[in-house]
């Protein structure tokens, strides 16, 4: 299926740049709009998995970008942003980084925000995003998906979403094999 995707920048060179790392048969590259505002109308229309690329700077945080529409905010940063205003992206493309690895972020991105259940997906392990190795860690610590929540600035709803991806990808269904599964991988701090 293919994925929408909006990028939301003023720079016309760095939208360039990002709709040539996209160059994907399963991207749907849309016209680019310089702010949230000329695109509002744009993201009521997408869907979940559908992604819209942001520069952090120009939107008060991922919730501006979704809304109530829930789509899939990536956050796209060349220059210097404080690590408060990312929480809540699903992903965040850095400048620097190689076009597959922008790719790879998008699809990912996707794939966690909107469940995927094409027949060839299911039963695949797939390595953990960030996003999901933050939710797995505050999960092991014991923390409520309310908690959780309010803690990454994001719905109870994508607390859920990724919790599901998890246990999909690790194949693990209960909190405490979670917790095992945190332990053995080093992912919990001494605190």
């Amino acid at each position: 299926m293919k994925r929408k995707v909006l990028i939301i920048e003023p720079s016309e060179i760095i939208v360039d740049g990002i709709k040539q790392a996209l160059q994907h048969p399963d991207v749907r590259l849309l016209e680019p709009e310089a702010s949230l505002a000329d695109a509002r109308e744009r993201v009521v229309a997408m869907r979940r998995d559908d992604v819209v690329i942001v520069n952090p700077t120009l939107v008060k945080g991922a919730e501006a970008v979704r809304g109530d529409y829930h789509v899939t905010a990536v956050a796209l940063v060349y220059q210097y942003v404080r690590q408060s205003a990312l929480k809540g992206y699903d992903g965040i493309i850095d400048i620097r980084d190689s076009r597959a690895s922008v790719l790879r972020t998008v699809l990912d991105a996707c794939r966690q925000n909107g469940e995927n259940d094409n027949e060839d997906t299911r039963g695949v392990t797939h390595e953990l995003t960030r996003r999901e190795t933050e939710i797995l860690v505050e999960v092991a610590r014991g923390l409520t998906n309310k908690e959780i929540a309010s803690k990454f600035n994001v719905s109870i709803f994508t607390v859920t979403s990724h919790r599901k991806n998890i246990m999909r990808k690790t194949g693990i269904k209960s909190v405490a094999g979670l917790t095992v599964y945190a332990l053995l991988n080093n992912l919990l701090d001494d605190r």
